[in-house]
């Protein structure tokens, strides 16, 4: 929505682009370093600035009027993590989506930069996550602005300091020991742990300088790209939205990343309604799905039905499907009663079969 064009870059990185940018020795232990059979070196691309910076240098008459461009990849990263730690969370290989955007002015590339950072809060609202955006150091990646996007979690590994009226939010490596209160309004800043999900930078021409990434201005004379880099961590916000929604006993996904928004349990073999109940439910799931035929690749029938309800049904609410529809015993009544299970607020409904389709024509499927 904000313009991005997709593509796909080299996880081999050659020596020389990041040498260039100072970064080869700049990056330390973190960065994977390799040579081939010639001797040459290459590292695997913890991020991509240097490969797209010399992607877009090597557009030769590049002009204003084909800018702002913004090239984003979905692709795995990796880094030679210290300590990598939380399965997910700390690993040495990671999915990211990372965007670089290079603009004809430094007003064009904070408009970007502005464009980018509502994206990733539309983004983390609609999955119903609870961020809070603060300041950041630039660190390896470099540029004079840069902000991560951060869910509070006591596991976190970074400490923030926020406003409780929500004026100011700064990861607490960027202030100097002394600044307790808000710049804002003066109100005694609280400290908190997050784990880190997104990270923006505005870069200017750090990167553009260094490969000659120019394009041609109005009067036809060679300006360099002023750039931003933007990241969202995939496999970090799977983990950190467990993390952040689950209780001790159940996972709770974000609905719209869940694996299947629907499990249903069927009577166990040998009950006595078994048979009945058997029945019942699997009308119950055609209906639903002539209704509701969005719900029809989200939907999982748990057949093991040697297995006790209260097994299978423990087993949901470890996968974290965020309905659980159960042929209980009360389905022998007339009308037949269904057992709901919202595992998202934790409560347990007693429903028709009507009952059952009205709560899931609520269900919001991507």
């Amino acid at each position: 929505a904000g313009g991005g064009q997709k593509l796909n870059m080299p996880s081999l990185s050659s020596a020389e682009l990041w040498r260039a940018s100072g970064r080869w020795d700049g990056m330390g232990p973190e960065l994977f370093r390799l040579a081939d059979r010639h001797g040459k070196g290459y590292c695997l691309g913890p991020t991509h600035e240097e490969a797209v910076t010399e992607l877009v240098a090597a557009q030769s008459n590049l002009s204003y009027k084909q800018l702002p461009l913004r090239l984003y990849q979905v692709t795995r990263k990796f880094r030679d993590e210290p300590k990598p730690r939380f399965g997910l969370l700390r690993s040495r290989e990671f999915y990211m989506k990372d965007m670089y955007s290079f603009d004809a002015s430094g007003e064009a590339a904070r408009q970007t930069y502005n464009l980018v950072c509502d994206a990733y809060r539309s983004l983390f609202d609609r999955l119903g996550l609870p961020f809070v955006r603060v300041q950041a150091a630039t660190g390896n990646i470099g540029g004079t602005v840069s902000h991560e996007f951060q869910l509070p979690a006591d596991v976190g590994e970074d400490r923030l300091a926020v406003c409780p009226d929500g004026h100011f939010a700064a990861n607490v490596e960027t202030l100097n020991g002394e600044q307790t209160s808000c710049p804002t309004c003066g109100e005694k800043l609280t400290q908190t742990r997050g784990i880190e999900v997104g990270h923006t930078f505005y870069l200017g021409t750090k990167y553009s300088s260094v490969s000659n990434a120019v394009f041609y201005s109005p009067d036809n004379k060679p300006q360099l790209a002023e750039m931003g880099c933007y990241g969202l961590g995939i496999t970090r916000i799977l983990a950190a939205s467990i993390e952040v929604l689950s209780t001790e006993d159940s996972i709770r996904w974000p609905s719209l990343i869940a694996p299947y928004q629907l499990c249903f349990i069927p009577p166990k073999k040998g009950s006595k309604e078994e048979e009945e109940g058997a029945m019942l439910m699997e009308r119950v799931y055609d209906d639903l799905m002539e209704a509701l035929p969005h719900l029809a690749g989200d939907s999982v029938l748990d057949d093991r039905t040697q297995l006790t309800i209260g097994r299978r049904l423990k087993d949901a609410r470890k996968l974290g499907y965020p309905y659980v529809v159960v042929a209980g015993k009360r389905v022998c009544e007339e009308p037949p009663v269904f057992e709901v299970w919202n595992q998202n607020t934790g409560e347990v409904l007693f429903l028709t079969k009507e009952g059952v389709f009205e709560l899931l024509s609520k269900v919001q499927v991507p």
